[in-house]
């Protein structure tokens, strides 16, 4: 059926960050679309942040495009060096091999929800969130240049 009712949907939150980057986006949930729909030439996440939840840390994608549309609330784009406001309607896109790290955050009071659209390909994609000296890679989430025992400072 070619209608998806987000009301059906499971709602997923939590993040695969280590701590303590996990703690950013602890308001964040999102209904997977894309899975719902049977769908896997891309993926699509109708994503809730409540009120100081981030969307992710500041990253970017070698190899991965995105796109997020705003649909309720008020979201603050945050990349190098800018920030941007974007209310219902706005759109953003990040063309795969951009250094240039994004992110959303909800500073309102109130609930913000965004269509967040892009390819999935964990087995050629290298995610690297440069505030904090992450990468998400084949290998998961690591810290390249850090010794072992010191991975989550």
């Amino acid at each position: 059926m070619p209608k998806v009712d987000p009301d059906l949907l499971p709602r997923r939150s939590g993040s695969g960050y280590p701590e303590p980057f996990n703690a950013a986006v602890a308001g964040r949930s999102w209904l997977d679309v894309a899975e719902a729909a049977g769908l896997s030439q891309f993926g699509a996440n109708l994503c809730t942040l409540e009120p100081g939840a981030w969307s992710s840390q500041r990253h970017w994608h070698s190899s991965e495009d995105e796109m997020v549309v705003v649909l309720a609330g008020r979201l603050l784009l945050v990349e190098e060096g800018s920030e941007t406001e974007m209310g219902p309607g706005d759109i953003a896109t990040f063309k795969a091999g951009d250094a240039n790290g994004h992110h959303l955050q909800n500073r309102s009071d109130a609930p913000a929800t965004f269509l967040a659209i892009g390819p999935n390909h964990p087995e050629i994609d290298v995610c690297t969130y440069p505030d904090i000296g992450m990468v998400l890679d084949r290998e998961g989430y690591r810290f390249p240049g850090r010794p072992p025992g010191d991975q989550n400072s």
